[in-house]
């Protein structure tokens, strides 16, 4: 069996998921200053609920993530947890935004999933070049030696 297999007692999965979500109206607020400070948010939410961030990258617009999410826990019911309460604390760390974006609605109401599988390796790669694409296509220069979600150091970065 592979490694990334879940156990209980009684009970293994894998259950992982590829999510793409992204702030109202697409605004770019998620890349540059406040980055780093939701990145963490978004990684405490996640360990509080026993969900594990295999890799996630925050582009200028949306935010990808793959997670193995338990199966106790719904996707849905994951995404409005770390949706809602993210909002919250991004609010709470930030007060003036609340004025500028809105109170409670940081984030647009849908989100995109899809099952891992198989794939996980190219969707791996796929989300750690995301940023390189989006570099290479909108000309940003940001880089970026502490990964926010992890708080590991950045693959290449030195």
């Amino acid at each position: 069996m592979s490694n990334d297999i879940e156990s209980l007692s009684h009970t293994k999965w894998r259950c992982q998921y590829h999510i793409v979500f992204a702030p109202k109206y697409r605004r770019q607020i998620i890349y540059g200053k406040y980055k780093a400070e939701i990145g963490k948010i978004l990684r405490t939410i996640c360990i509080r609920n026993g969900v594990e961030i295999i890799e996630a990258n925050a582009c200028p617009d949306h935010i990808h993530m793959l997670v193995t999410i338990p199966p106790k826990m719904s996707v849905s019911k994951f995404m409005g947890i770390l949706k809602g309460k993210s909002s919250l604390m991004i609010f709470d760390r930030f007060a003036h935004l609340k004025y500028k974006y809105g109170n409670r609605h940081f984030w647009c109401r849908g989100y995109y999933v899809d099952t891992v599988g198989r794939n996980k390796a190219a969707i791996t790669k796929y989300i750690q070049n995301q940023i390189q694409e989006d570099q290479i296509a909108e000309q940003i220069s940001m880089k970026e030696y502490i990964d926010p979600f992890t708080g590991a150091p950045v693959k290449g970065s030195k």
